[in-house]
């Protein structure tokens, strides 16, 4: 799927020597930059929840029982 992204010159500058840097494409530094942050977002989520299930563990268990 084709899209636009907007980027203010400061971004895209810093998109730009990045890519340099990797010596990649701008388009490959921008879509692993998404990839490794909705994978982040994930793990957190994950964490999170399963750290609330932990930490009320009791709680949920009455609810479940009732």
């Amino acid at each position: 799927m084709a899209m636009t992204l907007r980027l203010t010159d400061a971004e895209d500058q810093a998109l730009t020597e990045q890519a340099a840097r990797e010596h990649r494409s701008k388009q490959e530094v921008a879509k692993a930059a998404i990839l490794e942050y909705t994978s982040r977002r994930t793990r957190s989520r994950d964490d999170l929840l399963a750290k609330i299930g932990r930490e009320n563990a009791g709680a949920l268990k009455r609810l479940a029982d009732s």
